[in-house]
């Protein structure tokens, strides 16, 4: 199996918007079309951290309004799964109006299920005549059931009769660097091509950001003011910020996400592109780091699942962004890359995801500079070694230690932001 290839298929693709809100409205997208009648009534059940994540987030089209809730209702109107990951595309303010009445109706409603552990999103919906019950599970797009009345459509189970994850995820939790990096090297022009696309993209959202008075803007006035250094770490923290100041602000502008994240996709693209660029590397050499980076950030995914109480954007993608520098710059050096791993998660790795919302710009703008000063430790075989904390010996130790402390030890994390956030709601 070529692992690069399946992870920019399923993992490596373009977002409009907060990726947890628009699995809710491609999730309603595939039940309303599915129905065949206009939609009365439904009902969404989240995990919790997908809930925790389209709560405090700006959806695209629609003026700047939030929530899961909303994303969802314009999911049943829209009715084009076909969009994927940009439904919200499709939103018109005619289309926002009917779903804020349809959400302000009490005819589109949502909960969270607290014993769901990995993205999860549940739409039963009713019409007149017909009732469809759609799930997408394990990931953000793809389709775990989705039963029209009596007549099962798709049927992958859910729960302890779930369908195994993806193959290729199976054999990403047993690779290790090394693995990882041949698998980087068999990068060929239609992934190069893909990559470059990603490169723009994610550019052009900054473009966008740059036009916001958000976090990205007050680094700017720090460097004129001369309180930031006109450097890399400077210029990459600036354009990872705007990118996700757009994006975190529902601007209409897509972005290629990596591990189903965009904003991951923001780091594990701009900072080794950004790098790169400032040093001269050969374009070809950039693309194929960045691809061995989305490569450890799906391997970090894998083993701390989609939705983690830790924050992604920062641990995973930053963990990859840092191992594609040293790849850049030094080639197949595993004790290198393996320092810049451990040095990123000693650094940043209690780091927690408390929601998509504006903050996530300050923690890409903490990522990338973690993964710049990582790499440039590694790179001189400097490091974290296993004598302390939960590093590991070998990098691929660490990341599972840190999955153990997230799954395990952080088990009630999401649970108790979930609850903080909905006592803020009620105080509203």
């Amino acid at each position: 199996m070529n692992l690069l290839k399946e992870v920019l298929k399923h993992q490596v693709y373009p977002a409009l918007g907060c990726t947890e809100p628009a699995s809710v409205a491609l999730c309603a997208a595939h039940a309303a079309k599915a129905l065949g009648e206009p939609v009365r009534e439904a009902v969404f059940t989240l995990d919790a951290g997908t809930y925790k994540n389209g709560m405090g987030v700006s959806l695209p089209n629609t003026g700047g309004r939030k929530g899961n809730l909303l994303a969802g209702a314009l999911g049943l109107l829209v009715a084009r799964p076909a969009l994927r990951m940009e439904v919200l595309r499709a939103s018109t303010p005619a289309l926002v109006r009917r779903a804020r009445a349809l959400v302000s109706s009490g005819r589109v409603r949502m909960t969270v299920s607290p014993e769901r552990r990995d993205s999860y999103v549940e739409c039963v919906a009713r019409g007149a005549r017909r009732r469809v019950e759609c799930v997408i599970a394990g990931s953000h797009t793809e389709l775990s059931r989705l039963i029209r009345d009596d007549r099962v459509l798709v049927d992958g189970g859910v729960g302890p009769a779930a369908k195994p994850p993806l193959p290729f995820k199976e054999l990403l939790r047993k690779e290790t660097l090394a693995g990882l990096l041949r698998q980087a090297e068999r990068m060929d022009a239609e992934d190069a091509r893909h990559l470059k696309r990603g490169v723009e993209m994610n550019l052009a959202a900054a473009e966008a950001g740059l036009r916001l008075r958000k976090v990205g803007h007050y680094l700017q006035q720090l460097l004129k003011k001369g309180l930031l250094q006109d450097d890399v770490f400077s210029s990459t923290k600036i354009l990872v910020a705007c990118a996700t100041d757009a994006r975190m602000d529902g601007a209409p502008v897509p972005v290629m996400s990596s591990g189903e994240s965009g904003n991951q996709g923001i780091v594990a693209f701009l900072v080794p592109w950004n790098v790169g660029r400032h040093f001269g590397t050969p374009e070809k050499t950039v693309l194929k780091s960045i691809a061995f980076g989305h490569l450890v950030n799906a391997f970090v995914k894998a083993h701390t699942g989609g939705v983690a109480p830790i924050c992604g954007c920062a641990i995973a993608a930053g963990v990859g962004a840092s191992a594609a520098i040293v790849y850049q710059r030094k080639g197949r050096d595993l004790k290198a890359i393996t320092l810049a791993v451990n040095n990123v998660v000693s650094d940043i790795g209690g780091m927690l995801c408390d929601g998509a919302k504006g903050g996530c710009a300050l923690k890409v703008v903490s990522s990338a500079d973690t993964a710049i000063r990582s790499a440039y430790m590694g790179m001189h075989h400097f490091g974290i070694t296993e004598l302390e904390g939960f590093v590991g010996r070998r990098a691929e130790d660490t990341i599972r230690n840190l999955a153990r402390i997230s799954t395990v030890g952080m088990s009630k994390v999401d649970d108790t932001i979930v609850d903080i956030m909905l006592k803020k709601q009620h105080l509203g």
